[in-house]
C-alpha cells in the first residue's frame, strides 16, 4: 500500500511507520517541524524513520503543505497517528486547541482522499478516552488529553461516515520499549543505574503495559485486515494486564537477569486514586501469528537501556566500578 503517515516522530509512531515499511508498504511520513528542530530521543526516532520512509518535513496535518501532499498522490491509506500532546499530563491541557489541531481541515482532507480513490483511514486512539476498553469509573475520559482524543475520534467517525470511508481505530494502552519517552520504565532504569532505589507511588492501579514491538506488529496486522467497506472497525490490543506493582516486579526480574544489576524498588501504599483504578484493553493478540518473540523483546530492551543509560552512567561515574 501507499500510505501517508502522521506522527512518526513520536515513540509509538516511529515503531508503527517503520513496521509498515518493513512489511513492504510505501510509507510517506509527514512531520510537524523541519528536520533540524528535532533533538535528543525524538531526533533519534526521526532519523530511524527516515531510513525506512519517505519524509516530508514541516508538513503538519491539515496545513497547506499537507493538503498539497494529499492532492498530489494516490494514497491507499491515511494513518493519522499524530495528536497534540503538549503538556498532556496537565489538568490544564487545552483539549479544545488539541482537537482543532488533530482535525484541522478534516472534511477537505477526507474529500480529497475519497476523490483520489482512497477508502481507508487508520486513526490511533487512546485507552484513556471515554468508552474505551474496560475498567472502573464508567469509562469516562481519564484526563483532558483523553477527552481531546475521544472528541477527535468523534469528528473522524462523523466525516468518514459522511464520505463512505472505512475508519479503523487502533487503541493504545501503556506502551514501553526502545526509544520511549522517559516515563515509568525509564524512571526505574535510570534509578537502578544511579544506584538509587525507586519508589513506586501508585502500585495499585491495574493497567495494561505492552511491549512496543508487539504493539507495532499488531498495528500492521490490523492495517492489513481493514476492509474497504464503510464503517468503524476497532482493535484494542492487550499486553500485561496487572497492577503497576506486579508489573514493576516483572520488569525488575527481566532487567535483573539481563543487566546483572540488583533492580531494587519500594512499593508505596496507595491511598489516592486520581485516575480510574482499572483501565484495560480488550483484544487478545496471537503473538505466534505475528512472529513476535517475547524473550527477544526483553533482550532488545535491556540492550537499549544499557546503551542509552548504562554506558552514559559509566562514562560519567569515575569511581572505577563497572555498573552494568
Amino acid at each position: 500500500m501507499k500510505i501517508l503517515f502522521t506522527g512518526a516522530s513520536s515513540f509509538t509512531g516511529m515503531w508503527f511507520a517503520r513496521e509498515l515499511a518493513k512489511a513492504g508498504h510505501n510509507v510517506t511520513a509527514a512531520f510537524l517541524r523541519p528536520h533540524e528542530n528535532y533533538h535528543e530521543t525524538r531526533r533519534q526516532r526521526v532519523d530511524e524513520v527516515t531510513s525506512y520512509c519517505q519524509p516530508m518535513f514541516n508538513c503538519p496535518f491539515g496545513t497547506d503543505p499537507f493538503l498539497k501532499l494529499v492532492k498530489e498522490h494516490n494514497w491507499d491509506m491515511l494513518c493519522h497517528h499524530a495528536a497534540d500532546v503538549t503538556n498532556y499530563k496537565s489538568p490544564d491541557f487545552d483539549f479544545a486547541a488539541a482537537l482543532t489541531a488533530n482535525t484541522k481541515n478534516i472534511k477537505q482532507i477526507i474529500h480529497l482522499l475519497k476523490d483520489k480513490g482512497c477508502a481507508k483511514i487508520l486513526l490511533t486512539g487512546s485507552l484513556f478516552e471515554k468508552n474505551e476498553g474496560q475498567g472502573s469509573d464508567n469509562l469516562r475520559a481519564v484526563s483532558p488529553y483523553g477527552l481531546s482524543k475521544g472528541l477527535t475520534t468523534d469528528v473522524f467517525e462523523y466525516f468518514s461516515a459522511q464520505f463512505g470511508m472505512k475508519l479503523g481505530k487502533f487503541v493504545i494502552s501503556n506502551p514501553f520499549g526502545p526509544y520511549e519517552e522517559p516515563r515509568f520504565t525509564t524512571f526505574l532504569i535510570r534509578s537502578w543505574f544511579d544506584n538509587t532505589i525507586p519508589r513506586v507511588s501508585f502500585p495499585d492501579y491495574i493497567r495494561d503495559n505492552i511491549h512496543v514491538s508487539l504493539l507495532a506488529k499488531a498495528y500492521v496486522d490490523f492495517a492489513h485486515k481493514l476492509t474497504n467497506s464503510p464503517g468503524l472497525e476497532k482493535q484494542n490490543p492487550i499486553g500485561y494486564q496487572e497492577s503497576q506493582g506486579e508489573f514493576t516486579h516483572r520488569f525488575a526480574d527481566e532487567m535483573r537477569k539481563r543487566l546483572s544489576i540488583d533492580c531494587p524498588f519500594n512499593l508505596g501504599i496507595q491511598k489516592d486514586f486520581p485516575e480510574p483504578k482499572e483501565r484495560l484493553n480488550t483484544n487478545q493478540i496471537d503473538c505466534n501469528k505475528l512472529s513476535w518473540n517475547e524473550q527477544q523483546a526483553w533482550d532488545e530492551l535491556a540492550q537499549y537501556y544499557l546503551k542509552e543509560y548504562g554506558m552514559q552512567k559509566q562514562s560519567h561515574c569515575g569511581c572505577g566500578h563497572h555498573h552494568s
